[in-house]
């Protein structure tokens, strides 16, 4: 004689196979959005710290190195790099969940600066343009400096993350003035 909970639990396992696809996309959909948030605020953050340290009038002088210090506290375990300093802003992309600094003048151009105005901070030494880096210009006289950090998140979740071509640039900037 046949057993009817039998033809029910293969039934029931049937189904689960069938719905369970879309609830594991759903879970680490949510678990990349989650990450996203806390990326943006985190490089909110950062970037807000690194603009509070390049503008300081402390002894000595702040310096790029101080900048990128105090970005990377505020990172907690991403790694930030400085490619070119001062500029120009890159529109390539970081390396997977890592991001790059800049300390420029606000509203950077795209292009290598040769004479920028002022573009870093007061403890750093005027420097000429090199390769495709911009010239460095040490704030002084309460001029303006923009702190930007670019950071490339990679989602873990794969059809998301082919859909955003597997990865998210996420970019901030704060625009202080200096107090030296």
């Amino acid at each position: 004689m046949r057993d009817p909970n039998r033809s029910q639990r293969s039934q029931a396992l049937v189904e689960f196979s069938l719905v369970a696809p879309v609830l594991l996309l759903l879970l680490f959909g949510v678990i990349d959005l989650g990450r996203a948030i806390f990326y943006y605020d985190t490089v909110s953050h950062a970037v807000t710290a690194g603009a509070r340290t390049a503008i300081r009038a402390s002894t000595p002088l702040p310096t790029n190195a101080d900048v990128l210090s105090a970005v990377n506290t505020q990172m907690a375990g991403a790694p930030v790099t400085e490619p070119c300093s001062q500029g120009p802003i890159s529109e390539a992309t970081p390396p997977a969940n890592a991001g790059w600094l800049y300390v420029t003048e606000p509203s950077p151009p795209a292009a290598v600066e040769t004479s920028p105005p002022p573009n870093a901070p007061g403890g750093e030494f005027a420097a000429i343009a090199t390769g495709s880096c911009s010239a460095v210009n040490p704030a002084t006289g309460n001029d303006q400096l923009q702190v930007t950090i670019r950071f490339n998140l990679v989602l873990i979740t794969p059809i998301v993350a082919q859909a955003t071509a597997n990865h998210i640039v996420i970019s901030a900037s704060a625009v202080f003035r200096t107090e030296y």
